[in-house]
């Protein structure tokens, strides 16, 4: 029997109404720029859509990225535009196209995990995704950020530069940055075209980005800050306005230190909004860290495609040896027993008739593969079962990276 909604990738002439397809499915509007923009950094070969005859009624792609995981740089599938039109929910369209684009992924000997980033948090637990890490949605009151005395601003300075000027040294930061931090991807050009895009739809009522670059007494850029300035009163006519900050990133704690003096210091705006790491330095640099309130979300979400290439490929706090039974019934390449060995850059991860140590599906992996969510955490919720006593805690600290995993994103949309 043929299927009712056969799945292809989009063509040219078809993007424009595919994209605003899936659009609809998020209650948005897209100008005929936005999809342009878009479409100039869309790889169709990468697209899936579902079709009812010759209409669009669902889809999904991916990007080609690399991501900073622990202890080195793997690529990913970035997966974006997943949505299926509200005339044809609860059809299996979904968990077809999500079928598809892991298979195609995993026959293809394609990018070893697929990281996504949801709108709703309950929709990819099924298709095996864990949530890897989390955001800090920080709210600072400017009144009450006094830098502790000891502060090292050093001896640089901060220009504000146009989007022309700034690019350059935006580029060069950013990619000395993202190489120790986890959870940041890579940024080809046409990424940053998408990080820079500032047409007036895309500032949700906020002014257009101002590019502030920290600079050290040589000239040379080592950080920098994305932000616009959003005027609003409360209900009783008090000033709320607030800078957003966009991104920042800092190559140095003296920058780190010096940027956010630069964004406490603006005038006339009460509050600062920013969606940092869950680790942010900056409470540890005020005389009141409650001058930086935040609540946690999740953030990206990590879904192995190959469990063996995955594991093998990031690298492990403590050396590591320890027997994996995996439990995987979206992706059935992935059930198995898997011994995993780590020691340093050495990591080889291979199928085992072994007994196993720790049983766990691979939605549990995906949520440790960044370092953030543990394993320990994982098994008081009843999600990872210890088989060997010490397993658990001996993988669940090897699984760790240094710092919380951060992705820069934040809740700008969209985020490249």
């Amino acid at each position: 029997m043929p299927d009712p909604y056969p799945l292809r990738p989009v063509t040219d002439d078809e993007f424009e109404t595919w994209a605003r397809v899936i659009a609809n499915t998020y209650g948005d509007d897209r100008s005929d720029e936005d999809l342009a923009h878009e479409r100039a950094i869309i790889e169709l070969d990468r697209t899936i859509g579902a079709f009812d005859g010759d209409r669009p009624v669902g889809g999904t792609a991916a990007y080609t990225r690399s991501l900073t995981v622990p202890g080195t740089v793997l690529p990913v599938a970035g997966v974006t535009w997943v949505g299926v039109a509200p005339t044809h929910r609860r059809r299996g369209i979904l968990t077809a196209l999500m079928r598809k684009q892991l298979t195609d992924l995993h026959e293809g000997g394609r990018e070893p995990i697929a990281v996504l980033r949801p709108s709703e948090a309950r929709i990819y637990g099924r298709y095996g995704y864990g949530p890897s890490s989390r955001g800090a949605q920080l709210r600072c009151e400017k009144r009450s950020m006094h830098f502790r005395p000891s502060t090292d601003f050093g001896d640089g300075s901060i220009r504000l530069l146009s989007r022309d000027e700034a690019r350059p040294h935006l580029e060069k930061v950013y990619e000395q940055v993202r190489l120790g931090m986890v959870g940041w991807p890579d940024r080809a050009d046409r990424f940053w075209d998408g990080r820079l895009f500032d047409e007036p739809q895309a500032r949700g009522g906020a002014t257009a980005l101002r590019y502030a670059v920290h600079q050290d007494p040589d000239g040379q850029a080592t950080g920098y800050a994305l932000y616009r300035i959003k005027s609003e009163r409360d209900i009783f006519g008090v000033n709320a306005s607030a800078v957003q900050v966009v991104e920042l990133a800092a190559a140095s704690q003296q920058a780190y230190a010096a940027l956010w003096r630069f964004l406490a210091g603006i005038d006339l705006v009460p509050w600062i909004e920013y969606e940092g790491a869950v680790d942010e330095p900056l409470p540890h640099l005020l005389t009141d860290p409650r001058a930086a309130r935040s609540v946690e979300v999740d953030r990206l979400w990590v879904r192995l495609v190959d469990v063996d290439r995955a594991l093998a490929g990031r690298r492990y706090a403590t050396p590591l040896d320890v027997v994996l039974d995996v439990r995987d019934s979206f992706c059935p390449w992935n059930t198995g027993r898997f011994r995993l060995q780590a020691d340093g850059d050495t990591v080889d991860c291979e199928r085992t008739g072994a007994s196993p140590d720790l049983c766990l599906t691979s939605a549990e992996l995906g949520a440790a593969f960044l370092g953030g969510t543990t394993l320990a955490s994982l098994a008081a919720a009843g999600r990872v079962q210890e088989l060997r006593p010490g397993a658990l805690t001996h993988a669940s600290m090897a699984f760790r990276g240094s710092r919380e995993p951060f992705y820069p994103g934040g809740w700008a949309f969209p985020a490249y």
